[in-house]
């Protein structure tokens, strides 16, 4: 069974981005960073420039249901922040997916290399 919990804690969020490894795609940011246990903990982060709520709430499910897909197939004991980049269209489901295999790949988080 996977368990992935929420990071919900700004200080976690600061420490990650202060400590932690990250690479910058065309519409996201993953920062990735050891936690030293056995589960993974995501987090998803949006500015307001981003757009007004609606965009910032589909993005942010676009992000979550992305993460879903590739969950099983990556290690465990890792803290991931996704951060949306603000841009002039709203990319699509397929597109998220892509660039979050594309980090996920380039940060070395998954288990094997698919």
């Amino acid at each position: 069974m996977i368990f992935t919990f929420p990071i919900k804690n700004n200080k976690d969020f600061l420490k990650l981005y202060k400590k932690g490894k990250f690479f910058v795609a065309k519409y996201l940011v993953l920062y990735v960073l050891s936690n030293n246990s056995n589960v993974n903990r995501l987090g998803i982060t949006v500015s307001k420039k981003f757009g007004k709520s609606v965009k910032r709430n589909r993005i942010k499910r676009l992000i979550k249901e992305s993460y879903r897909h590739f969950e099983s197939q990556l290690k465990q004991g890792f803290d991931l922040v996704f951060v949306a980049r603000s841009c002039e269209e709203m990319p699509n489901f397929s597109e998220v997916k892509k660039e979050m295999k594309y980090l996920l790949r380039k940060l070395e988080v998954f288990k094997e290399d698919i």
